[in-house]
């Protein structure tokens, strides 16, 4: 004889189941650490400065559309 159950438990548990594997997959595909979320800052506002430091004309609005 096989042993009896709760279902309202066994949908609990297996919906439990599953939401632990979707965030897992989003851990992976979404998840950084503090230090990488920074490193990427850092890198961006370095990226940004070089840009801006390399621009030939900048008229008053700051967007290189006048002419000097």
């Amino acid at each position: 004889m096989s042993d009896v159950i709760n279902l309202r438990r066994e949908r609990k548990r297996r919906k439990g189941v599953e939401d632990a594997k979707v965030a897992d997959a989003n851990r992976r595909l979404y998840g950084r650490t503090k230090g990488q979320k920074l490193a990427e800052t850092i890198e961006k506002q370095r990226s940004e400065s070089l840009l801006d430091g390399r621009k030939l004309c900048s008229g008053p609005s700051g967007d290189g559309s006048e002419k000097p």
